[in-house]
């Protein structure tokens, strides 16, 4: 039973910053007052009940610059209330995991009224963060400072100060100390071990420690190919017949290894609590925009826009565009042929070892042009998505994820599947695919954490001679910290990092019967991708609020796709061969029946393995089985004594009556 909060007084003088708001420099005083105000405010008065204070000088002046930036906390009782709000899982006494309940916290394993670190500080940072997103305008039509910022009641405030410009960001401050620990832990010893998955969940939250768990997962199930694939390349490199072999395993070996993902994401969630977190009901997303209405579903006030209109811009405009640059990719795609004819022609004329490395410059270019192509097309893909005007968030990412994965299926693997299918030149194919690989892995560690890392400590010495110049009496381990994580680069999420392993996880396995050394490439690669991913998390950019989630979403999907496709080219790249064309020298016809035949056994196996293999192991499908009997239980016995009470009154009514 939830604990009422007017009983409860949750205020503190002096509390741990947790969030930091960043306002615009030419925010009117009004407009803080009242913001400040809706923050502090009790629950009964529709407030947030958090605790906030302006980054001032030891003597309560402002500091120069700086009055924009707030420092928000919140009481240790008004984290706990908060996280019976949002659902919190936690580990009981006996084991278990129970959602976590203020009345009944005492059976909560190492809860003690003076413990603060029961909840974890990435917890705390997402319960404040759920509590300023559902902080709402009650009778309030505007802004106060800003009539042109409209508000109606039920209208998220963060929501339209974020938008109207006023609100520059809201992000969580680092733990200096632990974050040192884990870094240590993580990256600071030069060993072969694993990660530290549950420290990472602790400081990070659960969606960025379930992508590192995904990739540490993905490194070791790729070992096995790697270790095959090397005698494969070195002894036996034109032999397709032993290829069958290779590639046949190649492909159970796709169906086990995601399946068996499975299991290991619900063993990790089960032990952090996000698998029984119940989903909420989604909110409208920020950029969501329409005329003002009532949602049919909750009866309040929210805008409403004509899903006619949006599937006419999705079909009418989005699709066309798409389209379009696919069209494009594979303009530029016969570019490259082109290139490569050249270079051969060149070779050819010459003969010499310069010839031979300019063999490999088509691919080498043409691999950074896909990489750039891939870069502004998800800039694209971004803006149509938002102007798509979707209402919910999970809607907006499903149309983005769509968009950006067939353009970079058929930007990474069209040429791929040009040189099989219709150039049958297998020597090409080899060489286009290494050379693809390596280039963009190289490409994408260099942009994605070494040259903004290198901006990040070039901007950090300019920072802090900025900030020592100041007179401050102040904590100015704090004033510091704050001045120089507010100029921090922001984490935009796991979407490219999943969709580097999912271009990677074709390369692997489309053309594993031409290519078998692809798969030790992937593991060398993925080694230092934990490496510069961890450094990414930790030196580059703020620190990401925590996102409780329960599996890697849509991407198990796409996985799951992109190895179903790779049984059908490899069973074509198989029946293209000469050895296994030579077995049919009078009709091709029998050589296309027992390749599809083939292919289907081979899919039909893929879906038995997928259907036999359970999703959950035995053990977390009975606790979660018995928290499900338990709960209808206590809901009977609920149920029951609201209707023994019930029949009480009516009892007692009567016979006063009588």
């Amino acid at each position: 039973m939830k604990e009422s909060w007017s009983a409860f007084d949750t205020f503190e003088p002096h509390f741990r910053p947790l969030v930091i708001i960043e306002l615009a420099k030419d925010t009117k005083e009004e407009t803080k007052e009242w913001l400040t105000q809706r923050i502090v405010d009790k629950k009964k008065k529709e407030g947030a009940q958090l605790l906030v204070k302006p980054l001032v000088k030891e003597d309560g002046g402002k500091i120069d610059g700086n009055q924009n930036l707030y420092l928000v906390g919140a009481s240790h009782l008004r984290l706990l209330l908060g996280a019976e709000t949002v659902g919190l899982v936690k580990e009981c006494n006996d084991n278990s995991m129970r959602t976590f309940t203020y009345s009944s916290r005492n059976t909560f394993k190492d809860f003690a009224e003076d413990n603060h670190d029961f909840l974890t500080m990435a917890e705390r940072q997402y319960i404040i963060k759920h509590e300023l997103e559902n902080l709402r305008a009650k009778d309030e039509r505007m802004i106060p400072g800003y009539p042109q910022a409209k508000l109606y009641p039920g209208k998220s405030i963060m929501r339209r100060l974020m938008t109207s410009g006023i609100l520059l960001q809201i992000f969580p401050l680092h733990d200096t100390e632990e974050l040192k620990k884990l870094w240590y832990t993580w990256c600071g010893q030069v060993k072969i071990s694993y990660q530290p998955l549950d420290e990472i969940r602790c400081y990070f939250g659960e969606t960025i420690a379930l992508y590192f768990g995904f990739l540490e997962y993905f490194t070791f199930a790729l070992v096995p190919m790697a270790l095959i694939g090397i005698p494969y390349y070195v002894f036996a490199w034109e032999d397709y017949d032993k290829y069958v072999m290779f590639a046949s395993f190649n492909l159970l070996w796709s169906t086990v290894i995601l399946e068996v993902w499975k299991r290991c994401c619900a063993i990790m969630t089960y032990r952090w609590g996000t698998l029984l977190m119940k989903r909420q009901f989604e909110e409208p997303r920020p950029g969501f925009h329409g005329v003002l209405g009532i949602n049919p579903v909750t009866g309040k006030e929210e805008p409403v826009y004509s899903s006619i209109k949006r599937q006419i811009r999705i079909y009418l405009v989005s699709l066309p565009f798409v389209c379009l640059c696919l069209y494009f990719s594979l303009y530029v795609m016969m570019i490259y042929f082109e290139l490569e004819t050249w270079a051969l022609d060149f070779h050819e004329e010459n003969e010499s070892y310069f010839s031979k490395l300019m063999l490999f410059l088509p691919s080498i270019i043409y691999a950074i042009v896909i990489e750039m192509m891939n870069r502004v097309y998800r800039y694209a893909a971004e803006f149509l998505t938002s102007w798509e005007n979707h209402r919910l968030e999970s809607s907006h990412q499903n149309h983005l994820i769509l968009k950006v994965l067939v353009f970079n299926f058929l930007n990474c693997f069209a040429s791929l599947f040009y040189i099989a299918f219709v150039l049958f030149d297998m020597k090409l194919l080899r060489q286009s695919l290494a050379t693809l690989l390596i280039t963009s892995q190289i490409l994408n560690q260099f942009v994605e954490a070494l040259l903004p890392y290198w901006l990040q400590k070039r901007h950090n010495k300019k920072v802090k001679k900025r900030v020592y110049s100041i007179k401050v009496d102040t904590d100015l381990s704090l004033f510091e910290q704050v001045n120089l994580e507010k100029e921090m680069g922001t984490y935009l999420g796991t979407f490219d990092d999943y969709l580097e392993l999912f271009l990677q996880f074709g390369y692997v396995s489309l053309f594993s019967c031409v290519y078998p050394l692809a798969a030790v490439f992937a593991v060398l690669n993925n080694i230092t991708e934990m490496y510069f991913d961890a450094l990414k998390m930790c030196r580059v950019f703020k620190r990401p609020f925590s996102q409780p989630t329960a599996n890697i979403g849509v991407w198990q999907l796409a996985f799951e796709t992109m190895s179903v496709i790779s049984v059908v080219t490899n069973c074509a790249l198989i029946g293209l061969s000469p050895q296994v064309n030579a077995l049919f020298p009078d009709s091709k016809t029998d050589l296309i029946l027992i390749v599809v035949l083939a292919e289907h056994i081979l899919l039909a196996l893929k879906f038995v393995m997928a259907f036999v293999i359970p999703d959950k192991p035995r053990d977390i499908q009975i606790k979660l089985a018995r928290l499900e009997f338990e709960s209808l239980e206590a809901l009977k016995q609920q149920q029951m004594k609201l209707a023994a009470e019930s029949l009480k009154e009516e009892t007692h009514g009567e016979k006063k009556m009588n």
